[in-house]
């Protein structure tokens, strides 16, 4: 009798005329590690199709609606889940990014949804009561109602840079403190010294939350806290600028 070979051929019953042939049975090395892609994603228990898409602003379809419910469902307010990654989607996807330390760019990828899938929602100091927190290193703005989270918000806030205005040199910051909405302006947008303000709730002096068409990922504004124009029209309809509603800056 000759030698085994390591490949070895199975038997069958072999049908009237037929002739047998040899079927090559897999080996154990092959079987646990898998033969060629195809074999590798089997072993895994995990093929081509299973990965989830990487989503930015444009994509579309069924990806974009489970995205936009589980930050609904993690409050990153992004409007309606539309399967449309537009901007308020951006928007609330920054938010996430930024809570949970991400790079802020928008794009959803393994890390973001590993955030998702981790619940990452920020600390809050206001557990009682209504009102706004505007937290400065993460450049969000938290609405508490309750005592319950409701919504968590992309803003931009003071740039830290240098500007020119009313005769003098001054410094684009956001002071921090706790303070309260004292003069409230709903009719749309409102002319400034220093641009246009959709909306805007004031708190301290000449600081506000107000509704812009620009509110990037970073720190970008004169002082005030931009939320999309989109979110401060859905916070007037539902009542959450008024006067005496808290805001605290940290």
């Amino acid at each position: 009798m000759s030698a085994p070979t390591s490949t070895r051929t199975a038997e069958r019953p072999t049908p009237p005329g037929s002739r047998l042939l040899p079927i090559a049975t897999p080996s154990r090395r092959t079987l646990l590690l898998g033969a060629g892609t195809l074999g590798t994603g089997l072993a895994v228990g995990m093929g081509p199709a299973s990965a989830a898409p990487t989503l930015r602003k444009g994509s579309r379809g069924s990806a974009v609606t489970k995205l936009q419910k589980d930050l609904w469902r993690l409050k990153y307010w992004c409007g309606s889940a539309d399967g449309s990654f537009g901007h308020l989607t951006q928007q609330a996807v920054y938010a996430l990014q930024k809570v949970a330390g991400l790079s802020r760019d928008g794009v959803v990828g393994p890390n973001t949804y590993a955030a998702i899938r981790n619940g990452a929602r920020p600390s809050r100091r206001i557990t009682s009561g209504v009102g706004f927190e505007v937290n400065l290193s993460r450049q969000i703005i938290i609405a508490t109602t309750g005592g319950k989270l409701s919504y968590i918000l992309n803003t931009s806030t003071g740039s830290g840079k240098r500007y020119y205005s009313g005769g003098r040199w001054k410094t684009a910051t956001t002071p921090k403190g706790s303070f309260r909405m004292y003069s409230l302006y709903s009719r749309g947008w409102q002319s400034g010294p220093l641009g246009n303000l959709y909306r805007p709730g004031y708190y301290d002096r000449g600081w506000a939350i107000h509704g812009s068409n620009s509110i990037p990922s970073y720190p970008a504004s004169h002082g005030c806290s931009r939320i999309s124009t989109a979110a401060s029209d859905m916070l007037w309809t539902r009542s959450w600028f008024k006067n005496g509603r808290r805001v605290i800056v940290y």
